[in-house]
């Protein structure tokens, strides 16, 4: 298992699906842990979850896209635990309008909620990484991990807007590894990870019917999945908790597949 005994991380989006696994993860390792989210009530209620199972957390309400309230999630963070060693920008998602449905194609997609999807995947990795980055250049030490998908890796029919938003996200990575290491020294690194289908809150009814079996979406991904399945949440964690310690420490700009061998197969 690897340690992070005595440093603090701060996770956007963790109290979603996927954050909250990750989230327990980290305080297992021996993080202390900032959870953040828009949402007052989800984010109390990850913080006690993660006490109840005596780990240490912060409750932190802000917006990804809102400079102020970072700003102000920063400033608790480092009067509770006076450092900031480790960014993982988990907060994203998409919208209706910014899917073609089957009866659509291209030229029904909604710009405003386009721009908004890849507001809120692309700046809402940006501005974050800029905020809580700052506290890592001084320490000469610190580590980011970005959410790719596999919607980056290659064509995925609907999710026009997300699509866009999480290419941009691997360039990006890439862009602020080189950025940090050339500029700030070989301390602080910028990894991604480009998880493969994972059933979560947004995508239930895209993949599962009311009775719980398949869609024919899913049905579509199980068959293109080498493992023949969905992700846990769970399995995110290991990889995560790698790319966190220093274990990994020459490795920067690099997106990790978590996909049961999706991104491997050419479906033939």
């Amino acid at each position: 298992m690897f340690k992070l005994n005595g440093k603090v991380a701060i996770i956007t989006g963790g109290a979603g699906v996927l954050g909250s696994a990750m989230t327990a993860g980290l305080t297992q390792a021996g993080a202390k842990v900032g959870i953040l989210s828009r949402t007052e009530s989800k984010v109390e209620q990850a913080v006690q979850n993660i006490q109840a199972n005596s780990g240490e957390a912060l409750a932190l309400v802000a917006d990804v896209l809102k400079e102020d309230q970072l700003q102000a999630a920063k400033a608790k963070v480092l009067k509770t635990w006076g450092k900031i060693d480790i960014l993982i920008n988990c907060a994203g998602g998409n919208m209706s309008g910014a899917t073609i449905q089957p009866t659509q194609s291209i030229f029904d997609l909604s710009l405003d909620a386009f721009t908004k999807v890849t507001d809120l995947n692309l700046k809402g990795t940006v501005l974050p990484s800029m905020i809580f980055g700052q506290s890592m250049i001084s320490q000469e030490n610190g580590c980011i991990i970005n959410i790719s998908s596999m919607a980056a890796q290659q064509a995925i029919t609907r999710i026009v807007g997300y699509s866009a938003a999480k290419a941009a996200i691997d360039n990006f990575t890439k862009w602020l590894a080189v950025e940090m290491a050339t500029k700030y020294g070989e301390g602080i690194r910028v990894n991604a990870i480009a998880p493969g289908f994972f059933i979560a809150e947004q995508n239930r009814k895209l993949l599962l019917q009311k009775d719980g079996s398949y869609t024919d979406r899913a049905n579509t991904i199980i068959q293109n999945t080498p493992m023949k399945r969905f992700g846990r949440p769970d399995e995110l964690v290991s990889t995560v908790l790698w790319l966190c310690s220093d274990t990994s420490s020459f490795i920067t700009g690099i997106v990790v597949p978590i996909d049961g061998g999706f991104s491997a197969f050419s479906g033939v």
